[in-house]
Protein backbone atom coordinates (compact mmCIF):
# COMPACT_ATOMS: atom_id res chain seq x y z
CA UNK A 1 0.00 0.00 0.00
CA UNK A 2 2.89 2.38 0.70
CA UNK A 3 4.04 1.75 -2.88
CA UNK A 4 0.53 2.91 -4.00
CA UNK A 5 0.83 5.79 -2.08
CA UNK A 6 3.70 6.84 -3.95
CA UNK A 7 2.69 5.85 -7.98
CA UNK A 8 1.68 9.34 -8.89
CA UNK A 9 5.29 10.08 -8.64
CA UNK A 10 6.79 6.98 -9.46
CA UNK A 11 9.76 9.14 -10.79
CA UNK A 12 11.38 8.77 -7.46
CA UNK A 13 11.96 4.94 -7.52
CA UNK A 14 13.65 5.99 -10.94
CA UNK A 15 17.85 6.11 -10.69
CA UNK A 16 18.94 9.39 -12.41
CA UNK A 17 21.85 7.60 -13.75
CA UNK A 18 20.36 4.63 -15.68
CA UNK A 19 16.67 5.72 -15.85
CA UNK A 20 15.78 2.66 -14.57
CA UNK A 21 14.05 1.60 -11.57
CA UNK A 22 16.88 1.32 -8.73
CA UNK A 23 19.16 -1.67 -8.11
CA UNK A 24 20.82 -1.69 -4.26
CA UNK A 25 19.53 1.98 -3.67
CA UNK A 26 22.37 3.83 -1.42
CA UNK A 27 21.79 7.37 -0.41
CA UNK A 28 24.88 10.39 -0.19
CA UNK A 29 25.23 12.39 2.76
CA UNK A 30 23.15 15.49 0.98
CA UNK A 31 20.18 12.59 0.76
CA UNK A 32 19.70 11.77 -2.86
CA UNK A 33 19.33 8.15 -3.72
CA UNK A 34 21.28 6.15 -6.93
CA UNK A 35 22.05 2.73 -7.58
CA UNK A 36 25.40 1.88 -6.03
CA UNK A 37 26.97 0.64 -8.88
CA UNK A 38 25.68 3.34 -10.76
CA UNK A 39 27.23 6.17 -8.57
CA UNK A 40 30.19 4.21 -7.77
CA UNK A 41 31.02 4.12 -11.62
CA UNK A 42 30.14 7.52 -11.59
CA UNK A 43 33.01 8.48 -8.93
CA UNK A 44 35.31 6.07 -10.00
CA UNK A 45 35.66 7.54 -14.11
CA UNK A 46 35.04 10.86 -13.18
CA UNK A 47 37.93 13.46 -11.78
CA UNK A 48 35.16 14.70 -8.56
CA UNK A 49 32.69 13.28 -6.71
CA UNK A 50 29.72 15.56 -7.90
CA UNK A 51 26.22 14.43 -6.59
CA UNK A 52 24.51 14.64 -9.77
CA UNK A 53 20.89 15.33 -8.70
CA UNK A 54 22.08 18.69 -6.16
CA UNK A 55 25.64 19.11 -8.18
CA UNK A 56 27.39 19.21 -4.29
CA UNK A 57 30.86 18.55 -4.57
CA UNK A 58 32.69 16.22 -2.15
CA UNK A 59 36.62 16.72 -1.47
CA UNK A 60 36.78 13.05 -1.09
CA UNK A 61 35.01 9.82 -1.87
CA UNK A 62 31.66 10.32 0.36
CA UNK A 63 30.14 7.11 2.38
CA UNK A 64 27.11 5.53 0.70
CA UNK A 65 24.83 4.23 3.07
CA UNK A 66 21.53 1.85 2.51
CA UNK A 67 17.91 3.86 3.70
CA UNK A 68 16.50 1.12 5.19
CA UNK A 69 12.58 2.46 4.72
CA UNK A 70 13.79 3.61 0.73
CA UNK A 71 15.06 0.06 0.10
CA UNK A 72 11.54 -1.76 1.31
CA UNK A 73 9.66 0.98 -0.56
CA UNK A 74 11.72 -0.06 -3.83
CA UNK A 75 10.91 -3.64 -3.55
CA UNK A 76 7.47 -3.20 -2.91
CA UNK A 77 6.98 -0.84 -6.09
CA UNK A 78 9.36 -3.92 -8.15
CA UNK A 79 6.53 -6.36 -6.50
CA UNK A 80 3.92 -4.44 -7.64
CA UNK A 81 5.68 -4.02 -11.27
CA UNK A 82 5.09 -7.62 -10.89
CA UNK A 83 1.72 -9.05 -13.68
CA UNK A 84 0.14 -12.19 -14.44
CA UNK A 85 1.22 -14.13 -16.99
CA UNK A 86 -1.02 -12.69 -20.51
CA UNK A 87 -1.02 -13.47 -23.90
CA UNK A 88 0.43 -10.68 -26.36
CA UNK A 89 2.73 -9.45 -24.00
CA UNK A 90 4.85 -6.76 -26.32
CA UNK A 91 1.07 -5.38 -26.72
CA UNK A 92 1.05 -4.51 -23.38
CA UNK A 93 5.46 -3.08 -23.01
CA UNK A 94 6.11 0.50 -24.18
CA UNK A 95 7.68 0.65 -27.93
CA UNK A 96 10.24 3.32 -27.12
CA UNK A 97 11.14 1.82 -23.83
CA UNK A 98 10.60 -1.58 -23.73
CA UNK A 99 9.50 -1.34 -20.71
CA UNK A 100 5.68 -2.47 -18.93
CA UNK A 101 2.78 0.25 -19.72
CA UNK A 102 1.64 0.54 -16.18
CA UNK A 103 0.56 4.00 -16.15
CA UNK A 104 -2.40 6.05 -17.83
CA UNK A 105 -1.82 9.45 -18.91
CA UNK A 106 -5.19 11.46 -18.68
CA UNK A 107 -3.33 14.59 -20.35
CA UNK A 108 -3.07 12.27 -23.56
CA UNK A 109 -5.91 9.18 -23.25
CA UNK A 110 -3.04 7.15 -23.44
CA UNK A 111 -0.87 4.50 -21.90
CA UNK A 112 2.34 4.90 -21.11
CA UNK A 113 5.58 3.50 -18.88
CA UNK A 114 7.39 4.95 -16.30
CA UNK A 115 10.15 6.36 -18.05
CA UNK A 116 7.57 8.47 -20.44
CA UNK A 117 5.95 9.77 -17.05
CA UNK A 118 9.46 11.24 -16.11
CA UNK A 119 10.41 12.38 -20.07
CA UNK A 120 7.35 13.01 -22.46
CA UNK A 121 5.02 12.96 -20.26
CA UNK A 122 6.46 14.60 -16.78
CA UNK A 123 3.65 17.54 -16.62
CA UNK A 124 0.89 15.76 -17.87
CA UNK A 125 -1.78 14.15 -15.51
CA UNK A 126 -0.58 10.58 -14.84
CA UNK A 127 -2.33 7.88 -12.68
CA UNK A 128 -1.52 4.36 -11.98
CA UNK A 129 -3.65 1.99 -14.49
CA UNK A 130 -5.95 0.87 -11.74
CA UNK A 131 -7.14 4.31 -11.37
CA UNK A 132 -7.19 5.16 -14.69
CA UNK A 133 -9.31 1.07 -15.28
CA UNK A 134 -11.04 2.29 -12.69
CA UNK A 135 -12.61 6.08 -14.10
CA UNK A 136 -12.68 4.62 -17.63
CA UNK A 137 -14.84 1.98 -16.18
CA UNK A 138 -17.00 4.39 -14.74
CA UNK A 139 -16.87 7.08 -17.67
CA UNK A 140 -17.85 3.74 -20.03
CA UNK A 141 -20.74 2.43 -17.91
CA UNK A 142 -21.99 6.35 -17.33
CA UNK A 143 -21.91 6.45 -20.95
CA UNK A 144 -23.86 3.08 -21.11
CA UNK A 145 -26.13 4.48 -18.67
CA UNK A 146 -26.71 7.45 -20.81
CA UNK A 147 -27.04 4.86 -24.08
CA UNK A 148 -29.90 3.13 -21.97
CA UNK A 149 -31.65 6.05 -20.60
CA UNK A 150 -31.98 7.74 -24.05
CA UNK A 151 -33.22 4.38 -25.44
CA UNK A 152 -35.67 4.23 -22.48
CA UNK A 153 -36.58 7.58 -23.40
CA UNK A 154 -37.15 6.92 -27.10
CA UNK A 155 -39.01 3.87 -25.80
CA UNK A 156 -41.07 6.22 -24.11
CA UNK A 157 -41.63 8.27 -27.44
CA UNK A 158 -42.17 5.82 -29.64
CA UNK A 159 -44.84 4.88 -27.05
CA UNK A 160 -46.38 8.44 -26.73
CA UNK A 161 -46.31 8.22 -30.44
CA UNK A 162 -48.59 5.42 -30.97
CA UNK A 163 -50.77 6.65 -28.37
CA UNK A 164 -51.15 9.74 -30.09
CA UNK A 165 -51.51 7.77 -33.75
CA UNK A 166 -53.81 5.94 -32.16
CA UNK A 167 -55.69 8.90 -31.40
CA UNK A 168 -55.47 10.31 -34.69
CA UNK A 169 -56.59 7.13 -35.97
CA UNK A 170 -60.04 6.88 -33.18
CA UNK A 171 -60.45 10.41 -34.84
CA UNK A 172 -59.80 9.77 -38.51
CA UNK A 173 -61.85 7.13 -38.39
CA UNK A 174 -64.92 8.91 -36.63
CA UNK A 175 -64.59 11.97 -38.73
CA UNK A 176 -64.73 8.97 -41.85
CA UNK A 177 -67.74 7.30 -40.90
CA UNK A 178 -69.46 10.81 -39.74
CA UNK A 179 -68.77 11.62 -43.76
CA UNK A 180 -69.67 8.17 -45.51
CA UNK A 181 -72.74 8.01 -43.23
CA UNK A 182 -73.58 11.19 -44.53
CA UNK A 183 -72.98 10.55 -47.67
CA UNK A 184 -74.58 7.31 -48.12
CA UNK A 185 -77.35 9.38 -46.53
CA UNK A 186 -77.08 11.51 -48.80
CA UNK A 187 -77.17 9.03 -51.88
CA UNK A 188 -80.08 7.07 -50.49
CA UNK A 189 -81.87 10.42 -49.91
CA UNK A 190 -81.35 11.04 -53.05
CA UNK A 191 -82.38 7.46 -55.01
CA UNK A 192 -85.36 7.99 -52.91
CA UNK A 193 -86.25 11.62 -54.63
CA UNK A 194 -85.50 10.38 -57.99
CA UNK A 195 -87.52 7.34 -57.90
CA UNK A 196 -90.00 9.44 -56.49
CA UNK A 197 -89.43 12.05 -58.65
CA UNK A 198 -89.88 9.41 -61.53
CA UNK A 199 -93.01 8.05 -60.13
CA UNK A 200 -94.74 10.82 -59.68
CA UNK A 201 -93.85 11.89 -63.88
CA UNK A 202 -95.28 8.48 -64.35
CA UNK A 203 -98.24 9.22 -62.79
CA UNK A 204 -98.82 12.52 -64.09
CA UNK A 205 -98.22 10.86 -67.65
CA UNK A 206 -100.59 8.44 -66.81
CA UNK A 207 -103.21 10.56 -66.30
CA UNK A 208 -102.35 12.66 -68.84
CA UNK A 209 -102.62 9.71 -71.27
CA UNK A 210 -106.32 8.85 -69.49
CA UNK A 211 -107.25 12.43 -70.22
CA UNK A 212 -105.85 11.75 -73.55
CA UNK A 213 -107.78 8.90 -74.60
CA UNK A 214 -111.09 10.27 -72.74
CA UNK A 215 -110.67 13.17 -75.57
CA UNK A 216 -110.19 10.75 -78.11
CA UNK A 217 -112.71 8.31 -77.25
CA UNK A 218 -115.04 11.48 -76.85
CA UNK A 219 -114.14 12.68 -80.70
CA UNK A 220 -114.49 8.60 -82.01
CA UNK A 221 -118.00 8.73 -80.86
CA UNK A 222 -118.58 12.29 -82.02
CA UNK A 223 -117.00 11.08 -85.63
CA UNK A 224 -119.53 7.67 -85.49
CA UNK A 225 -122.46 9.77 -85.19
CA UNK A 226 -121.25 11.82 -87.92
CA UNK A 227 -120.58 8.82 -89.64
CA UNK A 228 -124.14 7.61 -89.12
CA UNK A 229 -125.19 10.90 -90.62
CA UNK A 230 -123.47 11.01 -93.91
CA UNK A 231 -124.60 7.03 -94.43
CA UNK A 232 -127.68 8.58 -94.25
CA UNK A 233 -127.57 10.86 -96.67
CA UNK A 234 -125.66 8.71 -98.83
CA UNK A 235 -128.42 6.10 -98.82
CA UNK A 236 -130.52 9.51 -101.33
CA UNK A 237 -130.36 9.49 -104.87
CA UNK A 238 -130.46 13.13 -104.84
CA UNK A 239 -126.95 13.87 -105.39
CA UNK A 240 -127.54 17.75 -105.08
CA UNK A 241 -129.30 17.40 -101.71
CA UNK A 242 -126.34 15.07 -100.78
CA UNK A 243 -123.68 17.77 -101.56
CA UNK A 244 -126.06 20.50 -100.22
CA UNK A 245 -126.53 18.66 -97.25
CA UNK A 246 -122.73 17.68 -96.64
CA UNK A 247 -121.69 21.32 -97.28
CA UNK A 248 -123.99 22.68 -94.46
CA UNK A 249 -123.07 19.80 -91.85
CA UNK A 250 -119.51 20.86 -92.40
CA UNK A 251 -120.20 24.61 -92.09
CA UNK A 252 -122.41 24.28 -89.36
CA UNK A 253 -121.58 21.53 -87.41
CA UNK A 254 -117.69 21.40 -88.06
CA UNK A 255 -116.38 17.36 -86.81
CA UNK A 256 -115.28 17.83 -82.62
CA UNK A 257 -111.16 17.18 -83.60
CA UNK A 258 -108.47 18.55 -83.19
CA UNK A 259 -104.61 17.81 -84.83
CA UNK A 260 -102.74 15.27 -82.13
CA UNK A 261 -100.11 15.00 -84.41
CA UNK A 262 -97.54 16.09 -81.97
CA UNK A 263 -99.53 15.13 -79.12
CA UNK A 264 -96.93 12.88 -77.18
CA UNK A 265 -96.91 11.17 -73.54
CA UNK A 266 -93.64 10.12 -73.32
CA UNK A 267 -91.72 12.11 -70.69
CA UNK A 268 -87.84 12.34 -70.32
CA UNK A 269 -86.51 10.73 -67.08
CA UNK A 270 -82.39 11.59 -68.08
CA UNK A 271 -82.96 15.14 -67.33
CA UNK A 272 -84.26 13.93 -63.84
CA UNK A 273 -81.55 11.13 -63.25
CA UNK A 274 -78.55 14.16 -64.29
CA UNK A 275 -80.25 16.30 -62.07
CA UNK A 276 -80.30 13.91 -58.85
CA UNK A 277 -76.49 12.78 -59.98
CA UNK A 278 -75.58 16.87 -60.46
CA UNK A 279 -77.16 17.68 -56.57
CA UNK A 280 -75.07 14.61 -55.66
CA UNK A 281 -72.02 15.57 -56.81
CA UNK A 282 -72.50 19.18 -55.42
CA UNK A 283 -73.16 17.79 -52.17
CA UNK A 284 -69.92 15.65 -52.58
CA UNK A 285 -67.89 18.61 -53.09
CA UNK A 286 -69.18 20.63 -50.44
CA UNK A 287 -68.38 17.52 -48.25
CA UNK A 288 -64.51 17.68 -49.49
CA UNK A 289 -64.17 21.06 -48.90
CA UNK A 290 -64.83 20.64 -45.33
CA UNK A 291 -62.89 17.23 -45.09
CA UNK A 292 -60.25 19.58 -47.55
CA UNK A 293 -60.84 22.39 -44.90
CA UNK A 294 -60.16 20.10 -42.00
CA UNK A 295 -56.50 18.20 -43.39
CA UNK A 296 -55.29 21.85 -43.99
CA UNK A 297 -56.11 23.24 -40.11
CA UNK A 298 -54.20 19.83 -39.13
CA UNK A 299 -51.31 20.36 -41.43
CA UNK A 300 -51.22 23.68 -40.53
CA UNK A 301 -50.24 22.75 -36.64
CA UNK A 302 -47.16 21.37 -38.43
CA UNK A 303 -45.33 24.83 -39.04
CA UNK A 304 -41.62 25.41 -39.31
CA UNK A 305 -40.40 28.90 -39.58
CA UNK A 306 -38.30 28.53 -43.20
CA UNK A 307 -35.33 30.86 -44.25
CA UNK A 308 -34.15 31.11 -47.67
CA UNK A 309 -29.91 30.03 -47.91
CA UNK A 310 -27.95 32.25 -49.60
CA UNK A 311 -25.12 29.82 -50.35
CA UNK A 312 -27.37 27.99 -52.40
CA UNK A 313 -29.08 31.17 -54.23
CA UNK A 314 -28.43 31.11 -57.95
CA UNK A 315 -26.05 34.65 -58.40
CA UNK A 316 -29.17 36.35 -60.54
CA UNK A 317 -30.94 36.18 -57.35
CA UNK A 318 -32.42 38.51 -54.59
CA UNK A 319 -33.31 37.74 -51.35
CA UNK A 320 -34.45 40.34 -48.62
CA UNK A 321 -32.46 40.75 -45.67
CA UNK A 322 -34.75 38.87 -43.32
CA UNK A 323 -34.29 35.87 -45.57
CA UNK A 324 -38.01 35.31 -46.45
CA UNK A 325 -38.39 36.85 -49.73
CA UNK A 326 -36.48 36.12 -53.22
CA UNK A 327 -37.27 37.67 -56.81
CA UNK A 328 -34.89 37.37 -60.15
CA UNK A 329 -32.66 40.53 -60.62
CA UNK A 330 -31.05 41.43 -64.10
CA UNK A 331 -27.92 40.53 -63.92
CA UNK A 332 -25.80 38.17 -61.77
CA UNK A 333 -24.32 39.02 -58.27
CA UNK A 334 -20.24 38.40 -57.69
CA UNK A 335 -20.94 35.28 -55.40
CA UNK A 336 -18.44 32.10 -54.87
CA UNK A 337 -19.45 29.45 -56.66
CA UNK A 338 -19.31 26.67 -53.99
CA UNK A 339 -20.71 23.05 -54.72
CA UNK A 340 -23.74 23.80 -52.79
CA UNK A 341 -24.64 27.04 -54.99
CA UNK A 342 -27.25 26.91 -57.77
CA UNK A 343 -25.34 27.88 -60.92
CA UNK A 344 -27.99 26.42 -63.89
CA UNK A 345 -31.32 27.74 -62.78
CA UNK A 346 -32.75 30.51 -60.77
CA UNK A 347 -33.38 29.05 -57.57
CA UNK A 348 -32.56 28.41 -53.48
CA UNK A 349 -33.43 26.60 -50.93
CA UNK A 350 -34.66 26.91 -47.71
CA UNK A 351 -32.30 26.94 -44.41
CA UNK A 352 -34.08 24.41 -42.51
CA UNK A 353 -33.99 20.40 -43.56
CA UNK A 354 -36.41 17.75 -42.71
CA UNK A 355 -35.53 14.33 -41.69
CA UNK A 356 -38.51 13.04 -39.94
CA UNK A 357 -41.58 13.51 -38.95
CA UNK A 358 -44.21 16.19 -40.67
CA UNK A 359 -43.32 19.89 -41.80
CA UNK A 360 -45.42 22.61 -43.16
CA UNK A 361 -44.48 26.12 -44.54
CA UNK A 362 -46.79 28.25 -47.04
CA UNK A 363 -45.68 30.47 -49.94
CA UNK A 364 -47.37 33.51 -51.54
CA UNK A 365 -47.19 33.54 -55.16
CA UNK A 366 -49.65 36.28 -55.49
CA UNK A 367 -48.71 38.35 -59.15
CA UNK A 368 -46.45 35.99 -60.56
CA UNK A 369 -46.85 34.51 -63.75
CA UNK A 370 -44.12 31.41 -62.76
CA UNK A 371 -42.83 30.23 -60.12
CA UNK A 372 -41.59 26.17 -58.87
CA UNK A 373 -42.19 25.36 -55.37
CA UNK A 374 -41.77 21.78 -53.09
CA UNK A 375 -38.86 20.15 -51.33
CA UNK A 376 -35.58 18.61 -52.42
CA UNK A 377 -33.41 16.16 -51.13
CA UNK A 378 -29.70 17.23 -50.21
CA UNK A 379 -27.49 15.40 -53.01
CA UNK A 380 -29.27 16.57 -55.61
CA UNK A 381 -27.21 18.05 -58.62
CA UNK A 382 -27.03 21.92 -58.10
CA UNK A 383 -25.07 22.72 -61.21
CA UNK A 384 -28.10 21.13 -63.44
CA UNK A 385 -31.93 20.69 -62.67
CA UNK A 386 -34.30 18.43 -63.28
CA UNK A 387 -37.37 18.56 -61.55
CA UNK A 388 -38.47 15.18 -61.02
CA UNK A 389 -39.06 12.62 -58.25
CA UNK A 390 -36.35 10.48 -59.68
CA UNK A 391 -33.62 13.34 -59.70
CA UNK A 392 -34.49 14.49 -56.04
CA UNK A 393 -37.61 16.89 -56.80
CA UNK A 394 -41.01 16.69 -55.55
CA UNK A 395 -42.54 20.14 -57.33
CA UNK A 396 -45.56 22.14 -58.73
CA UNK A 397 -44.65 24.80 -61.15
CA UNK A 398 -46.77 27.62 -63.00
CA UNK A 399 -46.49 28.54 -66.44
CA UNK A 400 -47.47 31.08 -68.84
CA UNK A 401 -49.83 32.80 -66.07
CA UNK A 402 -52.11 30.03 -65.71
CA UNK A 403 -50.55 26.40 -66.76
CA UNK A 404 -49.93 24.31 -63.47
CA UNK A 405 -48.39 20.78 -63.59
CA UNK A 406 -47.00 18.95 -61.00
CA UNK A 407 -43.43 18.23 -61.85
CA UNK A 408 -43.84 14.03 -61.59
CA UNK A 409 -41.32 12.99 -64.61
CA UNK A 410 -44.00 12.81 -66.45
CA UNK A 411 -45.38 16.16 -65.89
CA UNK A 412 -49.12 15.80 -64.69
CA UNK A 413 -51.45 19.01 -65.83
CA UNK A 414 -53.49 20.38 -62.88
CA UNK A 415 -56.91 21.74 -63.36
CA UNK A 416 -57.87 24.60 -60.59
CA UNK A 417 -60.43 26.24 -60.20
CA UNK A 418 -59.13 29.39 -59.54
CA UNK A 419 -55.25 30.50 -59.20
CA UNK A 420 -53.74 30.29 -55.55
CA UNK A 421 -52.58 33.68 -54.23
CA UNK A 422 -50.70 31.37 -51.08
CA UNK A 423 -49.55 27.89 -51.75
CA UNK A 424 -49.23 25.58 -48.90
CA UNK A 425 -46.43 22.75 -48.49
CA UNK A 426 -46.80 19.36 -46.38
CA UNK A 427 -44.26 16.67 -45.94
CA UNK A 428 -44.88 13.33 -43.63
CA UNK A 429 -41.10 11.99 -44.28
CA UNK A 430 -42.14 8.10 -42.86
CA UNK A 431 -45.54 8.34 -44.89
CA UNK A 432 -43.50 9.69 -48.00
CA UNK A 433 -46.15 12.19 -48.48
CA UNK A 434 -45.57 16.03 -50.18
CA UNK A 435 -48.97 17.57 -50.35
CA UNK A 436 -49.13 21.33 -51.63
CA UNK A 437 -52.91 22.75 -50.53
CA UNK A 438 -54.56 26.41 -51.88
CA UNK A 439 -54.69 28.03 -48.23
CA UNK A 440 -57.25 30.33 -49.29
CA UNK A 441 -59.75 28.14 -50.98
CA UNK A 442 -58.85 25.29 -48.65
CA UNK A 443 -58.08 23.22 -51.22
CA UNK A 444 -55.74 20.18 -52.26
CA UNK A 445 -53.36 21.01 -55.25
CA UNK A 446 -51.76 17.79 -55.67
CA UNK A 447 -49.94 15.07 -53.49
CA UNK A 448 -46.90 12.82 -53.98
CA UNK A 449 -47.34 9.46 -52.27
CA UNK A 450 -45.69 6.63 -51.59
CA UNK A 451 -42.07 8.15 -51.77
CA UNK A 452 -39.16 6.87 -50.12
CA UNK A 453 -37.16 9.43 -48.77
CA UNK A 454 -33.90 8.58 -47.44
CA UNK A 455 -31.67 11.95 -46.62
CA UNK A 456 -32.33 15.22 -45.96
CA UNK A 457 -34.64 17.13 -47.46
CA UNK A 458 -34.85 20.97 -48.04
CA UNK A 459 -37.22 23.54 -49.30
CA UNK A 460 -37.11 24.64 -52.72
CA UNK A 461 -37.82 27.79 -54.21
CA UNK A 462 -37.69 29.37 -57.44
CA UNK A 463 -39.15 32.34 -58.71
CA UNK A 464 -38.12 31.63 -62.64
CA UNK A 465 -37.33 34.90 -64.65
CA UNK A 466 -38.19 37.81 -64.70
CA UNK A 467 -39.58 38.37 -67.91
CA UNK A 468 -38.93 42.32 -68.04
CA UNK A 469 -40.68 42.80 -65.26
CA UNK A 470 -43.59 40.45 -65.81
CA UNK A 471 -42.74 38.30 -63.12
CA UNK A 472 -40.96 40.50 -61.05
CA UNK A 473 -43.05 39.46 -58.13
CA UNK A 474 -41.35 37.66 -55.32
CA UNK A 475 -42.14 34.58 -53.66
CA UNK A 476 -42.72 35.58 -50.00
CA UNK A 477 -42.53 33.23 -46.78
CA UNK A 478 -45.54 33.13 -45.01
CA UNK A 479 -46.66 33.46 -41.40
CA UNK A 480 -48.65 30.54 -40.93
CA UNK A 481 -52.18 31.56 -39.72
CA UNK A 482 -54.60 28.67 -39.00
CA UNK A 483 -57.91 29.26 -40.89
Amino acid sequence: MAAANYLPSEDQFLCSICLDVFTDPVTTSCGHNFCKNCINENWDTNDQYLCLMCKKVFNTKPELHVNTLFSEMVVQFRQHQLIDPVENLEGRMCTEHDKPLELFCKTDRTCVCMLCHVSDHKMHDVVPLKEGHEEKKAELEAEIQQMIQKRRLKIQEIKHSVDLSEEDADREIAEGVQVFTFLKESVERGLNELINTIKEKQKTTEKQAEAFIKELEQEISELMKRSTEVEQLSRSEDHLHLLQSVQSLNTNHPPPTKDWTEVSVRPSYERTVVKAVVQLEETLSEEIKKLVESALKRVQEYAVDVTLDPDTAHPKLILSDDRKQVHTGKVNKNLPNNPERFSNCVCVLGKQSFSSGRCYFEVQVKGKTEWDLGVARESIDRKGITLSPEKGYWTIVLRNGNEYRAAAGPSVRLSLKSPPQKVGVFVDYEEGLVSFYDVDAAALIYSFTGCSFSEKLFPYFSPVCNYGGKNSAPLIISPVRVN
